[in-house]
């Protein structure tokens, strides 16, 4: 006699996770499963960077439990990683417990800022436009799907509530720089992203759908800037132009970001614009 089909839990609607199938939550430690059987991948390694990245401003401080749920990787893993960086001095568990990052880890973030030509070359430029027009200046590249800041200035009066220093990280739809560096993306690479891209309101004004991010960027393209108008937060407004790299490639992009009440779009663009490309093109001509 058959087995009577088992009925299906149901669902309350006060508590949907109860009864329904959690959903699957991608971890950090998943994308390392595309690098099985590379003999030259080095697991350990990545497992380290995965545990070094998952500290955040947000949560400085964290438990091996914490990590291995916020990483994907093992207590295990996470354990032997720690100790390893404990004994490098990279971090550090005061109560035994709960991880930091220690100050030596700034030497890494310092190597790649000495080293960059870019980074090197951009900071003076931004320090020179900050003393002359009052206003913050940035250089940044695209990391994955997030512009990451190599140089930045800033002016104490001017600060908005985005806490934004060199190694910043933002995401690129909804952002000035970040809409100028995916503008000039490959075809293929462009639509890539589009087809990955979380598109999450962080305000009313965000673009959110993906026509209308492409639209936007071929507006960037045929302007040659990107100007996002509140889009990351209430109250902000940025404008960003590209650098191009000898060989004709979009390597970064500079940025003017102000106070949107202060900035109306129209003096951003007839003060603001011809200064931002003058610095783009000085900054070009330093990657020769």
């Amino acid at each position: 006699m058959p087995l009577s089909p088992r009925p299906a839990t149901p669902v309350d609607p006060a508590n949907p996770a109860e009864g329904a199938e959690a959903p699957v939550r991608t971890t950090p430690a998943a994308s390392l499963e595309i690098y099985q059987g590379d003999p030259n991948f080095m697991t350990s390694l990545a497992r380290g960077l995965m545990v070094i990245q998952a500290f955040t401003q947000q949560s400085p401080q964290m438990t091996i439990s914490q990590l291995s749920i916020k990483t994907g990787l093992s207590r295990a893993a996470v354990r032997r990683c720690l100790y390893t960086l404990t004994k490098l001095g990279f971090a550090g568990a005061e109560d035994g417990q709960r991880y930091a990052l220690r100050p030596r880890m700034l030497t890494l973030s310092q190597t790649y800022t000495t080293s960059s030509s870019l980074s090197q070359s951009a900071q003076p430029i931004l320090e020179r436009m900050s003393q002359m027009y009052r206003e913050s200046f940035s250089v940044a590249t695209l990391d994955g799907d997030e512009i990451v800041y190599i140089a930045r200035t800033t002016v104490p009066s001017r600060v908005m509530a985005v806490d934004l220093h060199i190694g910043s990280r933002l995401p690129a739809y909804c952002t000035s720089m970040g809409r100028v560096l995916l503008a000039y993306l490959p075809p293929e690479q462009l639509e890539a992203y589009l087809g990955r891209a979380e598109l999450t309101p962080h305000t009313t004004r965000t673009i959110t759908s993906v026509e209308k991010l492409r639209l936007a960027l071929r507006n960037v393209r045929r302007l040659g800037y990107a100007l996002v108008d509140q889009e990351l937060e209430v109250g902000l407004r940025s404008l960003a132009v590209p650098v191009y790299a000898p060989n004709g490639k979009v390597v970064a992009t500079v940025n003017l970001s102000g106070n949107a009440p202060r900035m109306p779009v129209f003096d951003m663009q007839t003060r603001f614009l011809g200064p931002l490309r003058n610095a783009a093109v000085e900054l070009g001509a330093h990657l020769r």
